[in-house]
């Protein structure tokens, strides 16, 4: 089906029109249209026009509403202040646009006009490492803009650059080499079973490197042997790789995210581009020799002490730095996956990082007018205190232990209110955990992902607030009304007044399509969580005021309040399920 116009675009073509046929001298004029307080809409254009074009803006409004057709759409336009149009449209003109928009699975949301394809680098856990609360937003942030992105049509690749390369594998190597079997154990071992291995090997190999001079050379000379691929210690090193993979994908299940194999590719996987990475920026002349090492300099880019702070490239005794491989990536996500726009999830402490990759892959001529690359930058989880968040201890908060703890709040949230609904014990253990995990991707994708935010699971699990278990709650509840209408089904009544309350939902309902353009436009998933919030509690309010099933309203009245539930809970559904949130049926 085709896409559904919005009201405010057919009002803004409308107004853009009128505009021109006053005053056909001005050419296209934005008549700048938005929500208003004072009507449903309001243009503001006629003001900057008129003062352009030295006339009286009043006289120019009082034109563009002459010209504006009658009838179908616009109910009343009033010019007011010293120009302004406030428009209220018809009541019959909001039921038939949201008609259209339920007709289609989309929901009328239309495609992107020129999709292009994005690789979108995000979720990099390290190889032989636990994950931790830093590494939850790469993934929740990554997930949605996958999803949000792809449903608007554009080609996206994902690619989780892995920490799997550096000095630390020939430790962990050699150790394994003199002790083989501590990373044994039966086909079939969870996730959790194949981090124990990887700690206790880990913390054992790193004190014997500590303590044992003879050991700590050996371990050096395991390094140069993988960076020279010798098959033993490459074959170990896909041990070690293998064996992360299997607890990687378990926290990632946990977190109700698809990571798929192919789309692993960590540092290593560029290791045969790094020589050729450098030699075309050395011979280019973007990047320079200094003191021995590979080094790009920016004339804004200085230390303290206001000497040029370089990007380094490679180092004085031969080795790679990150720069390296991440420009080295960024030739094969261009050259290779052909993408117009490279998305990088990242934790915003590494901006300056990635300006200056960003920079030198543009001096070179990598990146262009037709590939643009993009930081999508996110800030800190904090604690309660405001501070970054940390176990009493003071040490690093286990995710796993994070996401066990957020279902097990929100599985005795659902079982206060099972009895009521009549959950079985299955269906509070399932509702348990996708409220949970709900809730901790709520909680940051409703954050401004630049801003830091705090975890507070006491108020994530909450039913009252801007939390994902009120969405949850109001789907659920709306699809109880729809079980318990019997034969009354969902049917649009254009002909019918709408009730303050159903206007203020059904205008909002119509914006769902432009919201979703916009937040794919700009990487802004919390602007979505907002609309979803707001939505949520407009149907509140609309629940509150509107009675829907009782004797005493009119079939047709029934039937049209019945539509109204049933596409805000399709809504509600299809936007949680791009922020990658699950909507239980009965809660």
């Amino acid at each position: 089906m085709a896409s559904v116009p919005s009201l405010a675009s057919t009002l803004h073509q409308r107004i853009t029109d009128a505009l021109s046929a006053a005053l056909p001298e001005a050419g296209v004029v934005d008549p700048l249209l938005r929500r208003s307080d004072r009507a449903d809409f309001q243009a503001n254009g006629m003001l900057a026009l008129a003062k352009k074009l030295k006339g009286n803006p009043r006289e120019l409004a009082t034109k563009v509403v002459e010209g504006l057709p009658a009838g179908d759409v616009i109910q009343d336009v009033e010019v007011s202040g010293p120009g302004f149009l406030n428009i209220t449209v018809a009541d019959g003109a909001i039921t038939r646009t949201l008609a259209a928009r339920a007709a289609d699975d989309r929901l009328g949301v239309p495609f992107k006009e020129h999709p292009g394809t994005t690789v979108i680098d995000w979720a990099q856990p390290n190889v032989a490492k636990e994950m931790h609360v830093g590494h939850l937003r790469s993934a929740v942030i990554g997930d949605a803009t996958v999803k949000i992105l792809e449903f608007t049509g554009e080609k996206v690749i994902s690619r989780h650059h892995i920490g799997d390369w550096g000095t630390q594998f020939g430790m962990l190597i050699q150790y394994l080499i003199e002790h083989p079997h501590e990373l044994d154990h039966e086909d079939g071992a969870s996730g959790e079973e194949a981090m124990s291995n990887l700690n206790r090997l880990y913390k054992a190999a790193r004190a014997l490197f500590d303590a044992d001079a003879e050991f700590k050379e050996r371990a050096r000379r395991r390094v140069v042997d993988l960076q020279a691929g010798d098959e033993e210690t490459l074959a170990l090193w896909q041990r070690f790789v293998d064996e992360s993979k299997i607890y990687f994908y378990s926290v990632f299940d946990k977190l109700d995210m698809e990571i798929r194999d192919e789309n692993v590719v960590g540092e290593s996987g560029y290791n045969d581009m790094l020589a050729e990475t450098c030699r075309l920026l050395e011979e280019s002349g973007v990047a320079v020799r200094s003191e021995g090492a590979l080094c790009v300099f920016f004339e804004d880019v200085k230390g303290p002490d206001g000497n040029p702070v370089p990007l380094i490239v490679q180092k004085s005794d031969g080795g790679y730095g990150y720069a390296a491989t991440d420009l080295s990536a960024i030739r094969d996500r261009v050259r290779n996956l052909k993408a117009s726009t490279l998305l990088y999830v990242v934790d915003a402490r590494q901006a300056l990082h990635f300006k200056m990759v960003f920079e030198t892959a543009r001096r070179i001529g990598w990146l262009n007018e037709d590939v643009h690359a993009v930081q999508l930058a996110f800030g800190t989880v904090l604690g309660k205190d405001g501070k970054p968040f940390k176990t009493r201890e003071g040490e690093t908060v286990r995710l796993v232990d994070l996401l066990d703890e957020a279902v097990s709040r929100a599985t005795d949230v659902v079982r206060e209110k099972a009895e009521k609904v009549g959950l079985s014990e299955q269906e509070i253990v399932e509702n348990g955990r996708q409220v949970g995990i709900g809730a901790v991707k709520y909680a940051d994708l409703s954050t401004s992902a630049a801003r830091d935010y705090k975890f507070d699971l006491d108020q994530m699990v909450s039913l009252n607030g801007d939390t994902s278990v009120y969405l949850q709650y109001a789907y659920a509840r709306i699809r109880s009304i729809l079980r318990r209408a019997g034969e009354a089904k969902p049917v649009a009544h254009p002909e019918l007044p709408l009730a303050p309350a159903e206007r203020a939902l059904g205008l909002h309902l119509d914006q769902f399509g432009e919201t979703l353009h916009e937040v794919a436009g700009s990487y802004e998933p919390h602007k979505l969580a907002g609309y979803l919030y707001q939505l949520a509690s407009l149907y509140t309010t609309f629940y509150d005021q509107c009675q829907v099933l009782s004797d005493q309203n009119a079939p047709e009245l029934v039937e049209n309040r019945l539509f109204l539930c049933d596409l805000t809970a399709r809504t509600l559904h299809q936007g949680m399920a791009l922020l990658g949130i699950r909507t239980p049926e009965r809660l």
